[in-house]
């Protein structure tokens, strides 16, 4: 079902400012921020969000959830802010200090491993490793107190009309002006909408767990390049660790039918015994890793954020952080219009958002695809060029400050919201 311009329908009684479709990291981001900056402004919020399976906040004791993301300065910055970051220190974040990347063919801890350190470039970290859900129910919630609501329902059909957009949903009609759509990879707004998207799969798997480790992990992410994938240990509190292990499709399949003493050993193996014997501390989830760009980010009063707009490669742990700054960046360019007394739903309007972020997004997904595409599984003479490379990297601070600062977010155009320097 597509967006339809012609149904012959009332004006609905009521038309909200906004509606989010779609209430995870990144939608539930963008509600909060303009919550913040409304309420800051003395205007009232009129805006909901659609979110279906919104999750419950982690408690004291509980399990860790295996759904975590690394966030970066810009991002702990925008989630700032919102006023949410305390909230989410005390409910539990990781930092990590340093960064350790190596071959296959080269030792973790030899010269030619390439260790990013926070302190080279006078930082205290270089970012957080955090529970999606800590994150997710902040945000939600702050958004519900400021005025908003969460409405737990699933888009079934948008009409799109010259002021207003009406959305069908599993619980009844909305209209709005303006419609975001944070609902993921497979977003039913950009479908609906007419939005198409440029999509391939990596051919790849990727496998998630907790694990402990018979050496600490010293405040490090520890990452090593394989000709069949990438593996990754992201450091968590209690001595524990994230794993993230991309590999080959049907390499995954096997690794994934072992019992858990062989997949220990198996990873024990892959991780160059970097941190000593590999223990499981849960249980093992996968799922399938692809890439997806869409052609045009926004349509007459919709625009996409987060993964409804891009997909990348998980290897360099930037997925959120873009939607993140999608999301500060929309809401920015949104203000901006509507102190100029402009509709904020207007394709002009919108197209300075999709100009803006289009570009970054671009960018960053054919970095990370040459990572993946040389440094994963490279053997060919740009895969050994691209090796050595990572030494002269190692060996340059300028080099070095450039990509550090690139994984903190602190390069490109930036929102506001990203520039705001953290106590």
């Amino acid at each position: 079902m597509s967006a339809s311009n012609s149904e012959p329908v009332s004006v609905p009684a009521e038309i909200l400012d906004v509606v989010i479709v779609g209430g995870g990291l990144v939608g539930a981001c963008a509600g909060a921020l303009l919550a913040r900056e409304l309420t800051a402004r003395g205007v009232t919020l009129r805006a909901a969000i659609l979110e279906p399976h919104r999750p419950q906040a982690p408690t004291a004791g509980a399990l860790r959830d295996l759904r975590v993301s690394a966030f970066s300065r810009a991002s702990e910055r925008v989630l700032t802010h919102t006023g949410v970051w305390s909230l989410i220190c005390e409910r539990g974040v990781s930092p990590y200090e340093r960064m350790s990347v190596w071959h296959e063919n080269s030792a973790p801890r030899g010269s030619d491993a390439l260790v990013f350190d926070a302190a080279e470039v006078g930082e205290p970290n270089l970012g957080y490793i955090i529970e999606n859900r800590n994150v997710q129910t902040a945000l939600l919630d702050l958004f519900e107190k400021a005025g908003g609501r969460v409405i737990a329902a699933e888009l079934n059909a948008l009409h799109i009309h010259d002021d207003r957009v009406d959305l069908e949903t599993t619980a009844g009609r909305l209209s709005a002006r303006l419609v975001i759509g944070a609902d993921g990879a497979r977003s039913a707004v950009r479908e609906h909408v007419g939005l198409t998207a440029e999509s391939g799969s990596y051919r790849q798997t990727a496998i998630v767990a907790n694990i402990s480790t018979e050496q600490p992990h010293d405040a490090t992410a520890w990452q090593r390049f394989t000709r069949s994938g990438t593996l990754a240990f992201l450091p968590l509190s209690a001595g524990l660790s994230s794993l993230v292990w991309s590999v080959d499709d049907t390499i995954a399949t096997g690794l994934l039918a072992l019992e858990p003493t062989d997949f220990e050993r198996e990873l024990t193996a892959a991780s160059d015994r970097v941190l000593g014997q590999v223990s499981l501390a849960s249980q093992r989830l996968s799922f399938p890793l692809y890439k997806l760009a869409a052609h045009r980010y926004v349509a007459q009063r919709c625009a996409l954020i987060g993964d409804a707009a891009h997909v990348v490669h998980p290897l360099a742990g930037q997925g959120v952080n873009l939607g993140i700054l999608d999301a500060a960046a929309l809401v920015e360019v949104l203000l901006a219009a509507r102190a100029e007394r402009e509709d904020p739903g207007a394709t002009r309007v919108l197209r300075r958002y999709e100009r803006w972020r289009k570009s970054e997004n671009e960018l960053m997904s054919l970095s990370i695809d040459a990572f993946n595409r040389y440094l994963a599984h490279g053997a060919n003479p740009l895969g050994r060029l691209a090796r050595r490379g990572m030494a002269l990297v190692n060996r340059s601070p300028e080099i070095k400050g450039f990509f550090i600062r690139r994984a903190l977010g602190l390069a490109g155009e930036l929102p506001e919201a990203a520039k705001t320097r953290t106590m």
